[in-house]
Protein backbone atom coordinates (compact mmCIF):
# COMPACT_ATOMS: atom_id res chain seq x y z
CA UNK A 1 0.00 0.00 0.00
CA UNK A 2 2.83 2.44 0.90
CA UNK A 3 4.56 1.70 -2.39
CA UNK A 4 1.38 2.46 -4.32
CA UNK A 5 0.86 5.71 -2.41
CA UNK A 6 4.47 6.76 -3.14
CA UNK A 7 4.06 5.90 -6.80
CA UNK A 8 0.80 7.83 -6.96
CA UNK A 9 2.41 10.83 -5.27
CA UNK A 10 5.33 10.80 -7.72
CA UNK A 11 2.96 10.55 -10.67
CA UNK A 12 0.99 13.50 -9.33
CA UNK A 13 4.12 15.61 -9.04
CA UNK A 14 5.14 14.70 -12.61
CA UNK A 15 1.67 15.68 -13.83
CA UNK A 16 1.91 19.07 -12.07
CA UNK A 17 5.36 19.73 -13.54
CA UNK A 18 4.16 18.71 -16.99
CA UNK A 19 1.14 20.99 -16.68
CA UNK A 20 3.30 23.94 -15.63
CA UNK A 21 5.67 23.27 -18.55
CA UNK A 22 2.78 23.19 -21.01
CA UNK A 23 1.38 26.44 -19.62
CA UNK A 24 4.79 28.13 -19.80
CA UNK A 25 5.24 26.95 -23.38
CA UNK A 26 1.79 28.28 -24.29
CA UNK A 27 2.57 31.61 -22.60
CA UNK A 28 5.87 31.89 -24.47
CA UNK A 29 4.12 31.18 -27.75
CA UNK A 30 1.42 33.75 -26.99
CA UNK A 31 3.97 36.43 -26.12
CA UNK A 32 5.92 35.68 -29.30
CA UNK A 33 2.79 35.94 -31.42
CA UNK A 34 1.50 39.03 -29.65
CA UNK A 35 4.67 41.09 -29.73
CA UNK A 36 6.88 39.59 -32.44
CA UNK A 37 4.34 38.55 -35.02
CA UNK A 38 2.93 35.13 -35.67
CA UNK A 39 4.07 31.52 -35.83
CA UNK A 40 7.75 32.20 -36.48
CA UNK A 41 6.82 33.79 -39.77
CA UNK A 42 4.02 31.37 -40.66
CA UNK A 43 0.48 32.54 -41.26
CA UNK A 44 -1.36 29.35 -40.33
CA UNK A 45 1.28 27.02 -38.96
CA UNK A 46 2.16 25.73 -42.42
CA UNK A 47 2.42 28.38 -45.11
CA UNK A 48 5.16 31.03 -44.78
CA UNK A 49 3.64 34.52 -44.49
CA UNK A 50 5.18 36.30 -47.48
CA UNK A 51 4.21 39.09 -49.84
CA UNK A 52 4.62 39.33 -53.57
CA UNK A 53 7.82 41.28 -54.22
CA UNK A 54 7.44 44.68 -55.85
CA UNK A 55 8.92 44.90 -59.32
CA UNK A 56 11.03 48.04 -58.88
CA UNK A 57 13.22 49.03 -61.83
CA UNK A 58 13.89 46.46 -64.58
CA UNK A 59 17.25 44.67 -64.55
CA UNK A 60 20.11 46.32 -66.42
CA UNK A 61 21.26 44.81 -69.70
CA UNK A 62 23.90 45.80 -72.24
CA UNK A 63 21.34 47.88 -74.14
CA UNK A 64 19.54 49.39 -71.13
CA UNK A 65 19.22 53.05 -70.34
CA UNK A 66 21.03 53.37 -67.00
CA UNK A 67 18.86 55.56 -64.78
CA UNK A 68 21.04 57.26 -62.15
CA UNK A 69 18.81 60.33 -61.86
CA UNK A 70 17.23 59.20 -58.59
CA UNK A 71 19.03 58.20 -55.40
CA UNK A 72 17.37 54.78 -55.31
CA UNK A 73 19.43 52.97 -52.61
CA UNK A 74 19.27 49.44 -54.05
CA UNK A 75 22.95 48.95 -53.25
CA UNK A 76 21.82 47.81 -49.76
CA UNK A 77 19.82 44.82 -51.00
CA UNK A 78 22.95 42.66 -50.78
CA UNK A 79 23.40 43.42 -47.08
CA UNK A 80 19.79 42.82 -46.09
CA UNK A 81 19.61 39.55 -48.02
CA UNK A 82 22.37 38.30 -45.74
CA UNK A 83 20.64 39.16 -42.47
CA UNK A 84 18.15 36.31 -42.60
CA UNK A 85 15.20 36.79 -40.24
CA UNK A 86 16.89 39.36 -37.99
CA UNK A 87 15.18 42.20 -39.83
CA UNK A 88 11.95 40.37 -40.68
CA UNK A 89 8.64 41.26 -39.08
CA UNK A 90 5.21 39.65 -39.45
CA UNK A 91 2.19 41.79 -38.59
CA UNK A 92 -1.06 39.84 -38.00
CA UNK A 93 -4.19 41.19 -39.62
CA UNK A 94 -5.70 42.32 -36.32
CA UNK A 95 -2.74 44.43 -35.20
CA UNK A 96 -2.00 48.16 -35.82
CA UNK A 97 -5.64 48.90 -36.66
CA UNK A 98 -6.15 51.97 -34.46
CA UNK A 99 -5.19 55.47 -35.53
CA UNK A 100 -3.40 55.96 -32.23
CA UNK A 101 0.05 54.79 -31.19
CA UNK A 102 0.86 56.49 -27.88
CA UNK A 103 -1.70 58.79 -26.30
CA UNK A 104 0.59 59.60 -23.36
CA UNK A 105 3.59 60.44 -25.58
CA UNK A 106 4.40 63.80 -27.14
CA UNK A 107 3.28 62.73 -30.63
CA UNK A 108 0.23 60.46 -30.66
CA UNK A 109 1.13 58.69 -33.92
CA UNK A 110 4.77 57.82 -33.09
CA UNK A 111 5.17 54.13 -32.26
CA UNK A 112 7.10 53.86 -28.95
CA UNK A 113 9.22 51.00 -30.35
CA UNK A 114 10.25 53.13 -33.32
CA UNK A 115 11.16 56.09 -31.13
CA UNK A 116 13.17 53.90 -28.77
CA UNK A 117 15.20 52.31 -31.57
CA UNK A 118 15.84 55.63 -33.33
CA UNK A 119 17.20 57.21 -30.16
CA UNK A 120 19.31 54.08 -29.61
CA UNK A 121 20.68 54.39 -33.16
CA UNK A 122 21.74 58.02 -32.70
CA UNK A 123 23.47 57.19 -29.42
CA UNK A 124 25.31 54.36 -31.18
CA UNK A 125 26.45 56.43 -34.17
CA UNK A 126 26.93 59.74 -32.33
CA UNK A 127 25.60 61.88 -35.18
CA UNK A 128 22.87 63.69 -33.23
CA UNK A 129 22.00 64.63 -29.68
CA UNK A 130 18.70 63.06 -28.64
CA UNK A 131 18.39 64.19 -25.02
CA UNK A 132 16.13 67.22 -24.75
CA UNK A 133 14.64 66.69 -28.21
CA UNK A 134 11.14 65.78 -29.33
CA UNK A 135 11.07 62.98 -31.91
CA UNK A 136 8.52 63.22 -34.71
CA UNK A 137 7.89 60.78 -37.53
CA UNK A 138 6.86 61.57 -41.09
CA UNK A 139 6.16 59.95 -44.44
CA UNK A 140 9.75 60.44 -45.54
CA UNK A 141 11.76 63.51 -44.59
CA UNK A 142 9.97 65.51 -47.30
CA UNK A 143 6.76 65.62 -45.27
CA UNK A 144 8.77 66.68 -42.21
CA UNK A 145 10.42 69.40 -44.28
CA UNK A 146 6.99 70.72 -45.26
CA UNK A 147 5.85 70.52 -41.63
CA UNK A 148 8.91 72.50 -40.52
CA UNK A 149 8.24 75.23 -43.11
CA UNK A 150 4.68 75.48 -41.79
CA UNK A 151 5.85 75.62 -38.18
CA UNK A 152 8.45 78.35 -38.79
CA UNK A 153 6.24 80.62 -40.95
CA UNK A 154 5.19 83.29 -41.64
CA UNK A 155 7.54 86.17 -40.83
CA UNK A 156 6.69 88.37 -37.84
CA UNK A 157 5.16 91.00 -40.09
CA UNK A 158 2.86 88.40 -41.63
CA UNK A 159 4.62 88.30 -44.99
CA UNK A 160 5.70 84.99 -46.56
CA UNK A 161 8.92 83.62 -45.08
CA UNK A 162 11.82 83.48 -47.53
CA UNK A 163 13.31 79.99 -47.89
CA UNK A 164 16.91 79.80 -49.11
CA UNK A 165 19.84 77.40 -49.43
CA UNK A 166 23.36 77.84 -50.88
CA UNK A 167 23.78 76.61 -54.45
CA UNK A 168 24.20 73.88 -55.42
CA UNK A 169 21.14 73.05 -53.34
CA UNK A 170 18.95 69.94 -53.30
CA UNK A 171 16.86 70.04 -56.46
CA UNK A 172 13.56 69.39 -54.67
CA UNK A 173 13.83 72.32 -52.27
CA UNK A 174 12.39 74.93 -54.72
CA UNK A 175 9.59 72.72 -56.08
CA UNK A 176 8.47 71.40 -52.69
CA UNK A 177 8.54 74.91 -51.20
CA UNK A 178 6.52 76.49 -54.00
CA UNK A 179 4.23 73.58 -54.85
CA UNK A 180 1.18 74.87 -52.94
CA UNK A 181 1.89 78.54 -53.71
CA UNK A 182 1.52 79.14 -49.98
CA UNK A 183 1.16 82.59 -48.48
CA UNK A 184 3.24 81.40 -45.51
CA UNK A 185 6.57 80.87 -47.28
CA UNK A 186 8.24 81.09 -50.70
CA UNK A 187 11.45 79.93 -52.32
CA UNK A 188 13.96 82.79 -52.55
CA UNK A 189 16.93 81.07 -54.16
CA UNK A 190 20.63 80.90 -53.39
CA UNK A 191 21.38 81.79 -49.76
CA UNK A 192 24.71 83.32 -50.85
CA UNK A 193 22.81 86.11 -52.60
CA UNK A 194 19.96 86.63 -50.13
CA UNK A 195 19.70 90.30 -49.25
CA UNK A 196 17.16 90.21 -46.44
CA UNK A 197 17.31 89.42 -42.71
CA UNK A 198 14.38 87.09 -42.00
CA UNK A 199 14.45 83.70 -43.67
CA UNK A 200 14.52 79.94 -43.27
CA UNK A 201 17.89 78.57 -44.35
CA UNK A 202 18.06 74.92 -45.41
CA UNK A 203 21.39 73.42 -44.37
CA UNK A 204 21.95 70.09 -46.13
CA UNK A 205 25.07 68.38 -44.78
CA UNK A 206 26.63 66.37 -46.34
CA UNK A 207 25.19 68.35 -49.18
CA UNK A 208 23.04 66.86 -51.89
CA UNK A 209 24.37 67.03 -54.64
CA UNK A 210 28.10 67.68 -54.11
CA UNK A 211 28.80 66.05 -50.72
CA UNK A 212 30.17 69.22 -49.12
CA UNK A 213 29.93 69.73 -45.36
CA UNK A 214 27.69 72.72 -44.80
CA UNK A 215 27.19 75.33 -42.10
CA UNK A 216 24.64 78.17 -42.20
CA UNK A 217 25.74 81.11 -44.35
CA UNK A 218 23.08 83.65 -43.27
CA UNK A 219 24.34 85.60 -40.24
CA UNK A 220 21.12 87.43 -39.34
CA UNK A 221 19.73 86.77 -35.85
CA UNK A 222 16.24 86.45 -37.34
CA UNK A 223 17.38 83.57 -39.56
CA UNK A 224 15.88 80.17 -38.75
CA UNK A 225 17.49 76.92 -39.84
CA UNK A 226 16.43 73.43 -40.83
CA UNK A 227 19.30 70.94 -40.89
CA UNK A 228 18.79 68.21 -43.47
CA UNK A 229 20.95 65.32 -42.21
CA UNK A 230 19.67 62.64 -44.61
CA UNK A 231 23.25 61.63 -45.43
CA UNK A 232 24.99 62.23 -42.12
CA UNK A 233 25.79 58.55 -41.61
CA UNK A 234 29.16 56.78 -41.38
CA UNK A 235 28.98 55.11 -44.80
CA UNK A 236 28.94 58.53 -46.48
CA UNK A 237 31.01 60.86 -44.32
CA UNK A 238 33.12 60.99 -41.15
CA UNK A 239 30.94 61.56 -38.07
CA UNK A 240 32.80 64.49 -36.55
CA UNK A 241 30.23 65.72 -34.04
CA UNK A 242 26.76 65.08 -32.66
CA UNK A 243 24.35 67.55 -34.23
CA UNK A 244 22.47 69.70 -31.71
CA UNK A 245 20.54 72.07 -33.97
CA UNK A 246 16.97 73.32 -33.57
CA UNK A 247 15.46 71.05 -36.25
CA UNK A 248 17.28 68.01 -37.67
CA UNK A 249 15.76 65.81 -40.38
CA UNK A 250 16.69 62.17 -41.06
CA UNK A 251 15.31 59.45 -43.32
CA UNK A 252 15.22 55.67 -43.30
CA UNK A 253 15.85 55.52 -47.04
CA UNK A 254 19.42 56.82 -46.95
CA UNK A 255 20.34 55.38 -43.55
CA UNK A 256 19.25 51.76 -44.08
CA UNK A 257 18.37 51.73 -47.80
CA UNK A 258 14.63 51.10 -47.26
CA UNK A 259 13.32 53.88 -49.48
CA UNK A 260 10.04 52.05 -50.10
CA UNK A 261 9.18 52.13 -46.39
CA UNK A 262 8.65 55.91 -46.81
CA UNK A 263 9.64 56.95 -43.32
CA UNK A 264 11.64 59.81 -41.88
CA UNK A 265 12.03 61.43 -38.50
CA UNK A 266 12.83 64.82 -37.04
CA UNK A 267 14.55 65.83 -33.83
CA UNK A 268 13.04 69.14 -32.72
CA UNK A 269 14.23 71.18 -29.76
CA UNK A 270 11.47 73.78 -29.32
CA UNK A 271 8.19 72.36 -28.02
CA UNK A 272 5.96 74.90 -29.80
CA UNK A 273 7.64 74.24 -33.15
CA UNK A 274 7.29 70.49 -32.57
CA UNK A 275 3.59 70.88 -31.74
CA UNK A 276 2.98 72.84 -34.94
CA UNK A 277 4.77 70.17 -36.97
CA UNK A 278 2.61 67.47 -35.37
CA UNK A 279 -0.50 69.49 -36.23
CA UNK A 280 0.61 69.79 -39.86
CA UNK A 281 1.01 66.02 -40.22
CA UNK A 282 -2.22 65.40 -38.34
CA UNK A 283 -4.12 67.51 -40.88
CA UNK A 284 -2.06 66.34 -43.83
CA UNK A 285 -2.21 62.55 -43.43
CA UNK A 286 -3.77 61.91 -39.98
CA UNK A 287 -0.52 60.49 -38.69
CA UNK A 288 2.01 58.10 -40.20
CA UNK A 289 1.74 54.38 -41.02
CA UNK A 290 2.21 52.17 -37.97
CA UNK A 291 3.23 49.26 -40.18
CA UNK A 292 6.09 51.27 -41.66
CA UNK A 293 7.20 52.37 -38.20
CA UNK A 294 7.20 48.82 -36.83
CA UNK A 295 9.16 47.55 -39.82
CA UNK A 296 11.66 50.41 -39.54
CA UNK A 297 12.02 49.76 -35.81
CA UNK A 298 12.88 46.10 -36.48
CA UNK A 299 15.39 47.10 -39.15
CA UNK A 300 17.06 49.70 -36.93
CA UNK A 301 17.14 47.21 -34.07
CA UNK A 302 18.97 44.77 -36.33
CA UNK A 303 21.54 47.48 -37.10
CA UNK A 304 22.12 48.34 -33.45
CA UNK A 305 22.22 44.69 -32.40
CA UNK A 306 24.82 44.06 -35.09
CA UNK A 307 27.17 46.50 -33.39
CA UNK A 308 26.24 46.05 -29.74
CA UNK A 309 25.65 42.28 -29.56
CA UNK A 310 27.99 40.90 -32.24
CA UNK A 311 30.47 43.64 -33.12
CA UNK A 312 33.12 41.20 -34.40
CA UNK A 313 30.78 39.82 -37.07
CA UNK A 314 31.39 41.91 -40.18
CA UNK A 315 28.25 40.54 -41.86
CA UNK A 316 26.04 42.23 -39.23
CA UNK A 317 27.55 45.73 -39.48
CA UNK A 318 25.54 47.83 -41.93
CA UNK A 319 27.63 50.99 -41.81
CA UNK A 320 30.86 49.10 -42.44
CA UNK A 321 29.23 47.31 -45.38
CA UNK A 322 28.02 50.62 -46.80
CA UNK A 323 31.38 52.33 -46.27
CA UNK A 324 33.22 49.49 -48.03
CA UNK A 325 30.83 49.46 -51.00
CA UNK A 326 30.88 53.24 -51.37
CA UNK A 327 34.69 53.39 -51.07
CA UNK A 328 35.05 50.75 -53.80
CA UNK A 329 32.72 52.65 -56.11
CA UNK A 330 34.37 55.99 -55.51
CA UNK A 331 37.80 54.48 -56.13
CA UNK A 332 36.65 53.14 -59.50
CA UNK A 333 34.93 56.38 -60.49
CA UNK A 334 37.90 58.57 -59.55
CA UNK A 335 40.24 56.29 -61.49
CA UNK A 336 37.94 56.48 -64.53
CA UNK A 337 37.70 60.28 -64.31
CA UNK A 338 41.47 60.63 -63.87
CA UNK A 339 42.05 58.50 -66.97
CA UNK A 340 39.79 60.76 -69.01
CA UNK A 341 40.61 64.27 -70.10
CA UNK A 342 37.07 65.61 -70.20
CA UNK A 343 35.63 65.02 -66.70
CA UNK A 344 36.34 66.21 -63.16
CA UNK A 345 35.04 65.66 -59.62
CA UNK A 346 35.24 67.71 -56.40
CA UNK A 347 38.35 67.08 -54.30
CA UNK A 348 38.13 64.12 -51.93
CA UNK A 349 37.37 65.06 -48.32
CA UNK A 350 38.44 63.15 -45.22
CA UNK A 351 38.44 63.47 -41.45
CA UNK A 352 38.47 61.68 -38.14
CA UNK A 353 35.27 59.70 -37.63
CA UNK A 354 34.13 59.38 -34.02
CA UNK A 355 32.11 56.29 -34.92
CA UNK A 356 34.85 54.12 -36.42
CA UNK A 357 37.64 55.83 -34.39
CA UNK A 358 39.92 56.52 -37.35
CA UNK A 359 40.49 58.87 -40.26
CA UNK A 360 38.28 58.03 -43.21
CA UNK A 361 37.47 59.54 -46.58
CA UNK A 362 34.04 60.84 -47.48
CA UNK A 363 32.08 58.70 -49.93
CA UNK A 364 29.10 60.88 -50.92
CA UNK A 365 25.93 59.20 -52.18
CA UNK A 366 26.09 61.29 -55.35
CA UNK A 367 28.89 62.16 -57.75
CA UNK A 368 28.97 65.82 -58.80
CA UNK A 369 30.46 65.26 -62.24
CA UNK A 370 31.63 68.12 -64.47
CA UNK A 371 32.30 67.94 -68.21
CA UNK A 372 35.11 69.91 -69.93
CA UNK A 373 34.60 68.54 -73.43
CA UNK A 374 34.54 71.21 -76.13
CA UNK A 375 31.13 71.67 -77.66
CA UNK A 376 29.21 70.11 -74.78
CA UNK A 377 27.04 72.77 -73.16
CA UNK A 378 24.24 70.47 -71.92
CA UNK A 379 26.04 67.69 -70.03
CA UNK A 380 22.80 65.99 -68.98
CA UNK A 381 21.70 65.80 -72.60
CA UNK A 382 25.11 64.53 -73.71
CA UNK A 383 24.96 61.63 -71.25
CA UNK A 384 21.36 60.89 -72.21
CA UNK A 385 22.53 60.34 -75.78
CA UNK A 386 24.80 57.62 -74.34
CA UNK A 387 21.94 55.99 -72.39
CA UNK A 388 22.88 57.46 -69.00
CA UNK A 389 20.18 59.40 -67.14
CA UNK A 390 21.41 61.97 -64.61
CA UNK A 391 20.14 65.23 -63.11
CA UNK A 392 21.51 68.44 -64.61
CA UNK A 393 23.04 71.42 -62.82
CA UNK A 394 20.21 73.95 -63.46
CA UNK A 395 17.94 71.92 -61.19
CA UNK A 396 20.45 72.60 -58.39
CA UNK A 397 20.86 76.30 -59.17
CA UNK A 398 24.09 76.06 -61.21
CA UNK A 399 25.24 75.68 -64.84
CA UNK A 400 24.52 72.96 -67.40
CA UNK A 401 28.04 71.52 -67.54
CA UNK A 402 27.65 69.58 -64.30
CA UNK A 403 25.36 66.69 -63.37
CA UNK A 404 24.47 64.69 -60.27
CA UNK A 405 24.98 60.93 -60.57
CA UNK A 406 23.57 58.47 -58.04
CA UNK A 407 26.20 56.18 -56.48
CA UNK A 408 23.54 54.08 -54.71
CA UNK A 409 22.11 51.88 -57.45
CA UNK A 410 22.75 48.19 -58.10
CA UNK A 411 26.19 46.81 -58.96
CA UNK A 412 24.95 46.06 -62.49
CA UNK A 413 23.82 49.66 -63.07
CA UNK A 414 26.98 51.13 -61.57
CA UNK A 415 29.26 48.83 -63.60
CA UNK A 416 27.43 49.78 -66.79
CA UNK A 417 27.78 53.47 -65.92
CA UNK A 418 31.53 53.16 -65.35
CA UNK A 419 32.03 51.28 -68.62
CA UNK A 420 30.08 53.86 -70.61
CA UNK A 421 31.81 56.85 -69.01
CA UNK A 422 35.22 55.24 -69.67
CA UNK A 423 34.33 54.94 -73.37
CA UNK A 424 33.52 58.64 -73.77
CA UNK A 425 36.22 60.80 -75.33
Amino acid sequence: MAAREGSSSAAGKIAVVASVAVNLAWLATYIHRRYFGGNNGRSDGGEIATVEPSKGKPPVTEHSVVNLDHGDPTLYVEFWRGTGDRATIVIPGWQTMSYFSDLVGFCWFVEPTFEREVRRLHRLVGNAVVEGYHLLVGTGSTQLFQAALYALSPAQDGSPMSVVSPAPYYSSYPSVTNFLNSALYRWDGDANFFGGDTCIELVCSPNNPDGAIRKPVIKSESRKTIHDFAYYWPQYTPITEAGDHDIMLFTVSKCTGHAGTRLGWALVKDVEVAQKMVKFMELNTIGVSKDSQLRAAKIIKAICDGYELSPSNEANRLFHFGQRKMAERWSRLRATVTASDIFSLPNELSGYCNFVKENVASNPPFAWLRCHKDGVEDFEGFLREHKILTRGGPKFGVDEKVVRVSMLDTDEAFNMFINRVASLK
